[in-house]
């Protein structure tokens, strides 16, 4: 192949992939429109079968998204989707994991600290089995309330942009409107953002070790994938989970991350977390 073919031909994947986020984004301001429709009224709370709360609000948000993200042509790992077996989505090279409304408990809450979130998902070329076949290419993750987009794609940057439903536009139009991350941020103290809802002695002693090594230490609480967000924009240092979490909780955030230079590690095998695993659930993680 030439080295004018070469460069066509990377052009045209560019081109694929800015294609793919922008469906990414349509997608999430679809669910997001859903969710609102929901959270003004009266919330209904079932359980599924781990206990895990489910509203029509996550039900109508996976409608919209797979409505739009069915017209890509890839397969789609949804959170409220169906049960997939391993070996039909390991044969995967590239796919949507999708978490349609992360932060059910503080929907419920109304405290709006809850997102959309899509991640495009790409066989990564090192060997596939129990650990995961694949790593995050884009990310979206949308804030319905507050009307804030975070998008990020692999050489691309990674933006926050306000006020996401006003705007238009393809994704490069989208970025040059937006912040792009990190944004400069004043802070006077080490910052840990950590889960409201979710707490644990492992982390409890990451703070304590951070405050002996830091000396002033602040920590930031938030609820879903917005924990992974404020260390890509800079308003904190470090997330660290050692909870659970499940892949559609994390991937879309660590698109965002990778893009703002930041990392999101597995600390069972000290590497960038991966994707498409046997079983669903990360490990423990840190952002930084």
């Amino acid at each position: 192949m030439s080295c004018t073919d070469t460069f066509a031909l990377v052009k045209e994947q560019e081109q694929v992939l800015r294609e793919q986020v922008n469906a990414g984004i349509t997608a999430s301001l679809a669910a997001g429109k859903e969710i609102l429709s929901v959270y003004d009224g009266h919330i209904e709370v079932q359980l599924k079968d781990d206990r895990s709360p489910l509203t029509e609000a996550d039900r109508r948000a996976h409608k919209a998204i797979v409505a739009v993200l069915e017209g890509t042509g890839l397969p789609v790992l949804s959170e409220e989707g169906r049960s997939l077996e391993v070996g039909e989505r390991q044969r995967w090279d590239r796919y949507w994991l999708v978490d349609p409304l992360d932060g059910t408990k503080e929907f419920i809450k109304r405290n709006g600290e809850f997102t959309v979130n899509i991640a495009l998902m790409e066989r990564d070329g090192r060997p596939g089995g129990p650990m995961g076949t694949s790593s995050p290419i884009a990310g979206v993750l949308y804030v319905p309330v507050k009307d804030v987009l975070y998008f990020a794609w692999n050489g691309g940057g990674a933006y926050r942009q306000e006020r996401a439903t006003l705007a238009s536009g393809d994704t490069y139009e989208r970025a040059a409107m937006a912040h792009r991350l990190p944004i400069h941020t004043e802070r006077n103290a080490y910052t840990i953002v950590a889960s409201r809802s979710h707490q644990s002695p492992e982390t409890e002693a990451f703070i304590s070790r951070a405050q002996e090594e830091h000396g002033s230490v602040e920590l930031a609480n938030m609820g879903s994938a917005l924990k992974i967000c404020l260390v890509a924009e800079g308003a904190a240092d470090v997330y660290p989970r050692y909870a659970p979490t499940m892949e559609w909780d994390t991937a879309a955030g660590h698109a965002i991350a990778n893009e703002a230079g930041c990392t999101l590690i597995d600390v069972t095998t000290n590497a960038p977390m991966r994707y498409n695993k046997h079983e669903l659930v990360n490990n423990w993680f840190i952002v930084q």
